[in-house]
């Protein structure tokens, strides 16, 4: 099966090509947990919306990564944070109403790689989406035009695209694409 990205165009994002990621549980368990585990100080994480973008950069490797009644947790100690990727019942003495539920819950994973104006790729990521449409969180992957304190760089560093790399390779079964490597600079917004 051939994975085909679908090319949007978001307002203040600019072209995305989107490569959809099935949204099951334990799909989303398995690669928040191999991005926390193995790449936590690779990448910056956080929601991206209209108004606000948190590029939040791990403080250290998390103390624990947990999944308990639909939600995974990855705890860093002095803070953590909560995704509802799964099914969320409530609790006994206060159970959730099911379309409440289904809000709460990944509807809608993807990879996506944000396009130049010439047609080049500039930034990749990952994004999750709750069952109303919200962003729930946005994994901005390393670039080849920026350091890891986010310096840019005279020359693309294509091995920073490695993550992105194996990630498509283990979640969607698709090899490296030439198109990553084919801009010059990104055009950052």
């Amino acid at each position: 099966m051939t994975i085909e990205p679908r090319t949007v165009v978001e307002p203040g994002f600019g072209t995305l090509e989107i490569f959809p990621l099935d949204p099951a549980e334990e799909t989303l368990h398995r690669l928040f947990t191999d991005l926390f585990r193995d790449h936590w100080n690779s990448f910056m994480f956080g929601p991206f919306i209209q108004g606000a973008v948190f590029e939040i950069k791990a403080p250290n490797a998390p103390e624990r990564i947990s999944l308990n009644n639909g939600y995974l947790t990855v705890d860093f100690g002095p803070w953590y944070f909560h995704l509802c990727i799964g099914e969320y019942k409530g609790s006994a003495q206060n159970p959730i109403e099911p379309e409440v539920a289904q809000q709460r819950r990944t509807a809608c994973a993807e990879f996506y790689r944000r396009l130049n104006p010439d047609g080049s790729a500039g930034s990749w990521g990952i994004r999750l989406f709750n069952g109303k449409g919200e962003q729930q969180i946005t994994i901005f992957l390393p670039s080849p035009f920026y350091s890891d304190e986010m310096k840019r760089l005279e020359t693309p560093d294509w091995s920073r695209l490695a993550l992105w790399d194996d990630l498509r390779r283990r979640y969607l079964s698709l090899g490296p694409d030439p198109k990553d490597r084919s801009a010059n600079t990104s055009s950052h917004g």
